[in-house]
């Protein structure tokens, strides 16, 4: 199965989603995964504002994506235990993604050089990367926000409530082509 995921460091859903999905992989699921940067805080700029991604000071989460896709893009045998890592950062430690002493740090516990991820988010590239992929989602398949999956023409947003679920991710691709159903959200959520 072909697919893709939309992130942001600084979603509690999107790091389920997106563990489990690099739990599925690691486990050996057939899946052609593509881990698609997206900016909740662009989401929540307005219309005449500078994109976070052109800011000179970059706002909440920007930064770490931004050292994501660095890793994602150059660094690419590190990176799901890198993506784990920035999102543990934030969700297990509760620590700013915004300082790049907490970047670095994660990065380096699994192993890469800091400086040598440093130097390709200096280089501009991945803000770049992140403004193409950002609007790529809002225009071709209206993503609003994360974890959405992609397939095809099919896009859905979706709030698992488990970590590590991976037949819960199956069983989301398994419904990604079933069109009728436009939204199931529960009332109440069971404890």
């Amino acid at each position: 199965m072909q697919f893709a995921i939309t992130w942001d460091y600084l979603c509690p859903f999107a790091r389920n989603a997106n563990e489990a999905v690099v739990v599925g992989l690691k486990d050996g699921r057939d899946w052609d995964v593509t881990f698609q940067a997206f900016s909740l805080s662009q989401v929540h700029t307005e219309k005449d504002e500078t994109p976070v991604w052109d800011r000179e000071e970059l706002p909440s989460g920007v930064l770490a994506l931004a050292w994501g896709v660095a890793v994602r893009d150059e660094f690419p045998e590190s990176f799901l235990d890198a993506h784990t890592a920035l999102f543990a950062a934030r969700h297990e430690d509760g620590l700013d993604l915004n300082d790049e002493v907490v970047l670095r740090d994660a990065v380096a516990s699994v192993g890469l050089d800091p400086d040598r991820v440093a130097a390709v988010v200096a280089s501009g590239v991945p803000l770049k990367t992140i403004a193409r992929e950002h609007t790529d989602g809002v225009e071709r398949h209206a993503v609003f926000g994360v974890p959405t999956f992609i397939a095809d023409d099919e896009a859905v947003f979706v709030r698992l409530m488990g970590r590590w679920d991976v037949d819960a991710v199956q069983r989301v691709l398994d419904q990604l082509p079933w069109t009728a159903l436009n939204e199931f959200k529960r009332t109440r959520i069971p404890r």
